[in-house]
């Protein structure tokens, strides 16, 4: 049985990382942690591969950190979703079988969805022409996926640039475009149950929701129904687009999104300057009641915690616990932490995703 396989060796992993987010909170009085398991195997729904070539073959291979000159030669990706592990094998047959497909062809990226789309991306060392179109879209049908072919200067897109994913909050089906390249939630399990996690701890709220960080509308959609209404922000051009989209896509007409940064609509909220892109958008209007973030590992800037603090709850999701503890610690004086969360977005591995909700004292 290898370890992938073993619930034990599992249980164990997530036990160390209960210990490990339950000692960042001890200075704060944390409650203890509820815990989201992932499923063991094939819970990640994307991956990317280089190519290597030996023996005259172009095989997926993978490097260990700090090493890019031995590979890891990789036929089957036993954590990707199962599509991965299908198409990997087909797609492999496929450049074998083609030089206009293989031809400088030296990364390979797979994007998947729970709800059985996929998207793969043909990354080449050379300028893709009629030929490699004619010979990708036949592949594409063949496989049932969208393709990017992706070259310097060159993106050629065969059926769309994204997929498309359901996921389901508190009995509500929500639908979203994840678009190739952007950012989304990779274990699309645990994603759901963290959507649910937020939602039921946001609680149904007579005020209004500011959201930073949106990304494609993952977390705005479900909290969107527990609030009046959603002041969003992305810097993001491609998660804008998207989010933009499922908002039409869910019929959801409560939500106000704005492409800004978390530090240029602080300086909006504190009226250092104004903004264009939040023309025809009324500031004053809001009353908001809470605060949802969901930054990026670097957590969030002095500034930006500083904006939190003016907010009745803080409902933050963490990629990394020592930057959300440097955060709580800053707003311990006014907010405690009221929930928290550990969500095994990254099996096998020390990453973890954590979730908070801060009070005012």
């Amino acid at each position: 049985m290898s370890q992938l396989q073993d619930p034990a060796a599992y249980t164990a992993q997530l036990q160390d990382k209960v210990a490990r987010l339950r000692e960042l909170l001890a200075p704060f009085a944390a409650p203890e942690p509820e815990v989201f398991d992932s499923p063991i195997e094939h819970y990640r729904l994307r991956a990317e591969f280089r190519l290597w070539r030996e023996a005259g073959e172009r095989h997926y291979a993978m490097f260990a950190a700090g090493d890019k000159f031995t590979p890891i030669l990789i036929e089957q990706f036993p954590i990707a979703s199962t599509a991965i592990n299908a198409l990997m094998p087909q797609l492999k047959a496929a450049w074998q079988a083609s030089e206009v497909l293989s031809h400088k062809l030296f990364q390979v990226e797979f994007l998947t969805t729970l709800a059985g789309d996929a998207l793969i991306t043909l990354c080449y060392h050379r300028q893709l022409d009629a030929a490699w179109q004619a010979e990708a879209e036949q592949l594409a049908q063949q496989l049932g996926v969208s393709l990017i072919g992706r070259a310097r200067g060159q993106r050629l897109v065969i059926g769309k640039d994204y997929v498309e994913e359901e996921l389901t909050v508190a009995g509500r089906l929500f639908r979203y475009r994840q678009p190739e390249g952007a950012f989304t939630q990779p274990n699309g399990v645990v994603c759901q149950k963290m959507l649910q996690w937020a939602y039921d701890v946001l609680g149904e709220q007579q005020d209004d929701l500011l959201e930073l960080y949106c990304g494609n509308g993952n977390f705005t959609l479900p909290l969107s129904t527990r609030v009046r209404k959603v002041l969003a922000t992305e810097i993001s051009k491609s998660s804008v687009n998207a989010a933009l989209a499922n908002l039409a896509d869910n019929g959801i007409n409560n939500i106000e999104l704005v492409r800004l940064s978390a530090e240029e609509l602080t300086q909006a909220l504190n009226e250092v300057r104004p903004f264009r892109r939040l023309a025809g958008i009324d500031l004053k209007s809001y009353e908001f009641g809470t605060v949802f973030v969901d930054p990026p590992r670097a957590g969030m800037d002095p500034d930006t915690c500083e904006l939190t603090r003016r907010f009745e709850r803080i409902l933050y999701i963490s990629c990394n616990p020592e930057t959300l503890a440097a955060n709580i610690a800053q707003l311990h004086d006014t907010h405690q932490v009221v929930r928290c969360a550990l969500f095994d977005q990254f099996p096998w591995t020390h990453h973890m995703e954590s979730g908070v909700l801060l009070q005012r004292r």
